[in-house]
């Protein structure tokens, strides 16, 4: 799979007889900075809600790699599965159902993250520095992808965008998002600072459609150890 590889176009033109060969390679022509971010801003201005299933795998690239939150050695190499909803404005719910289940959610003002086998919860406040993730792309207010990253467009006729983040104590050094025909994201891909990819595809993507508020809404189950962080 070529998906980050700039998309170009080889012409060759042939000569009479005996004449030489002449070879033009074609680049594709990116969009400028700012076209890109308005370019992407549009994009996701159009997507209210979306319901989707997913696939994610993250891989090392060899490097050394520190435990951090959220991700152990024991997600790597791995292929986990499960569906997404998210609504704007900040509404988010993540679910993984293979291998093993996990539940994200988030109404925009605390997120949580719920390990049914663990019996345990973890319950952050929505700061500044969490809201600076991928999830903002999808849920959160798309006024402040121009505050928060720098976005590329490698072709202007592709909608397949690079975004770096601005900040320098970012969890990820870049995020890469393409759509498919219909405006729903078709896959995503994260490069963080260790040396790690993430992979996310989308099938079953539906846009626009209506979400239930309880969907967001989340309450531990009786017995749940709950962790403020």
């Amino acid at each position: 799979m070529n998906m980050l590889r700039k998309t170009f176009c080889a012409v060759a033109l042939g000569a009479v007889t005996l004449a030489p060969v002449v070879s033009t390679t074609v680049f594709a022509a990116p969009a400028s900075e700012q076209q890109a971010t308005q370019n992407l801003v549009k994009q996701l201005s159009s997507l209210h809600s979306m319901t989707a299933n997913f696939e994610q795998t993250t891989k090392s690239s060899g490097k050394k790699t520190v435990q951090k939150k959220g991700l152990t050695a024991q997600h790597l190499n791995q292929t986990f599965r499960g569906v997404m909803k998210v609504s704007r404005p900040g509404k988010f719910f993540w679910e993984t159902t293979v291998p093993s289940k996990q539940t994200i959610v988030t109404t925009g003002k605390t997120v949580w993250i719920y390990d049914p086998d663990l019996q345990q919860a973890v319950r952050q406040s929505l700061s500044d520095q969490v809201a600076n993730t991928p999830a903002l792309l999808l849920s959160g207010n798309t006024s402040q992808i121009m505050k928060s990253y720098r976005v590329t467009q490698p072709d202007h006729n592709k909608t397949y965008y690079t975004l770096t983040p601005k900040a320098k104590d970012s969890a990820f050094q870049n995020l890469s998002i393409s759509f498919a025909g219909n405006g729903t994201p078709a896959y995503m891909v994260l490069n963080d600072s260790l040396g790690q990819t993430t992979t996310i595809r989308f099938t079953n993507a539906a846009k626009n459609v209506s979400i239930p508020a309880s969907t967001f809404n989340f309450t531990p189950p009786k017995g749940t150890d709950i962790i403020d962080q």
